[in-house]
């Protein structure tokens, strides 16, 4: 029996696979200034700065390259409004979503990584690329509480591992 007071308590931190999502590579490579209007008007919302991310209940889009955003959600908008200007690629079979959630989870994107997870470098809405564990990982502050990582299909198990092995090191 543990008396009253004398039990310890660990914050989990978890990593979970999320079901799979639409993904979209949107690119524009002609006319900028012109697209982000079309885009602002069809989709309500202007193309996020780098690294950083919008949207509505619909859409996100995440910046990681200076022409190049993650689209995730509904899409349907966005081919037309790009026109000639730009393209939409769906890229969400090589790509595997992990919500890595808990009060830890900027202490386990460091096991391996090599990048600023302070929430003063890395706030909530913010984008980053790096490398965790040789791999390319993209990643998204998603709330003080989770972060949602882009891992490639074919080391998500790989990556999952890796963190999950890492877990019972954190906060020690």
């Amino acid at each position: 029996m543990i008396l009253p007071g004398n039990a310890i308590v660990t914050d989990a931190t978890s990593i979970i696979a999320l079901p799979a999502a639409p993904l979209h590579a949107l690119e524009i490579w002609s006319n900028p200034e012109a697209v982000a209007k079309r885009v602002q008007k069809a989709l309500g919302f202007a193309l996020p700065p780098m690294n950083r991310s919008a949207g509505n209940a619909a859409t996100t889009l995440l910046r990681f390259e200076p022409t190049v955003w993650l689209v995730e959600g509904d899409t349907s908008v966005l081919a037309d409004t790009l026109g000639d200007d730009g393209a939409l690629t769906a890229i969400g079979g090589g790509v595997v979503r992990m919500r890595l959630a808990g009060p830890h989870w900027r202490e386990l994107l460091l096991e391996g990584g090599v990048f600023d997870t302070s929430a003063a470098a890395f706030p909530v809405g913010a984008t980053a690329a790096t490398i965790i564990d040789h791999v390319g990982v993209r990643l998204h502050a998603q709330s003080d509480e989770a972060c949602i990582a882009y891992v490639p299909s074919s080391y998500a198990e790989g990556l999952h591992h890796f963190w999950e092995a890492a877990l019972p090191l954190l906060g020690a």
